[in-house]
């Protein structure tokens, strides 16, 4: 994964800050993060006790997806929004598994995620990470000169990202995704998911925790019909097996245990651009 031509300097990395994304990466078993995130964490579970199989399970998601839609739709072009730390088997690897020339665009602004992505992942020609706020269309636009071409379909990603934007001005999740779709051709698809939750006390505390800890850069926990809202756009259609927790998205023998509680969840699904 390399620096997009272009790139602006970034933010030094904050070590006494938490940030979703390192929080995100602790949750997932990874060591690219600090004692503050570590700390985060430790409070976000005596909330939601069940956050790393919630973790583990999104991760899991993401690469069935990934793989499905190669597959499926014969998709070469991915543009994930909000992409965090590289881990392993991430979207450029598991799309170029099924198609060699798949390229990627990973959009994301967390200086740590911009310093391990070049470094990490400099090796693929064909995974490019572009340093934006997932809600500034037009320079992600910019940055898929010459790497996406948007007269042939791409797959438009946003996992476990809309719940760090606010419900304002152009971070409107719904605004984000709507000007998104107005860029793709017929035969592209657009996959979103976001943490909700049907208890509003675990709504309210995780929301004010993250937006504590991260300095106000989060949005909410929302419900499961705010996210029907951000697939209620014209020209897309929800595809089978609908909208649901990711857990149970096409599941397959791979995936990690369910949470044994369920306090807040992720909920989402694929829709194609007609």
């Amino acid at each position: 994964m390399k620096q997009n031509e272009g790139d602006e300097w970034q933010e030094p990395i904050d070590r006494s800050r938490p940030s979703a994304a390192r929080m995100y990466d602790f949750l997932l078993g990874g060591n690219r993060n600090y004692h503050a995130d570590r700390r985060a964490v430790e409070e976000l579970l005596k909330t939601v006790p069940s956050s790393r199989e919630l973790a583990l399970n999104n991760r899991a998601f993401l690469i069935r997806i990934t793989r499905y839609i190669a597959q499926a739709y014969g998709i070469r072009q991915f543009i994930d929004h909000g992409s965090g730390l590289p881990t392993q088997r991430n979207v450029h690897e598991v799309a170029e598994a099924v198609h060699p020339d798949a390229r990627v665009l990973y959009v994301d602004n967390d200086p740590m995620v911009l310093a391990y992505g070049r470094a990490l992942l400099d090796e693929s020609p064909s995974a490019v990470i572009l340093n934006a706020d997932i809600a500034d269309t037009d320079r992600i636009v910019d940055g898929l000169q010459g790497r996406i071409d948007l007269s042939q379909p791409v797959a438009a990603l946003f996992v476990s990202v809309l719940h760090c934007v606010p419900d304002r001005d152009n971070g409107d999740p719904k605004a984000i995704v709507q000007r998104t779709v107005d860029l793709l051709v017929p035969g592209s698809v657009v996959v979103v998911c976001q943490l909700v939750s049907d208890d509003p006390d675990v709504s309210d505390k995780v929301t004010s925790q993250m937006q504590e800890d991260t300095g106000g850069k989060w949005g909410r926990v929302r419900t499961e019909a705010d996210v029907h809202r951000y697939f209620d756009i014209d020209r897309l259609v929800v595809e089978p097996p609908g909208l649901m927790d990711v857990t149970d998205w096409r599941r397959d023998d791979q995936a990690p245990a369910r949470q044994e509680t369920r306090e807040m969840w992720e909920f989402g699904g694929l829709a194609r651009v007609v």
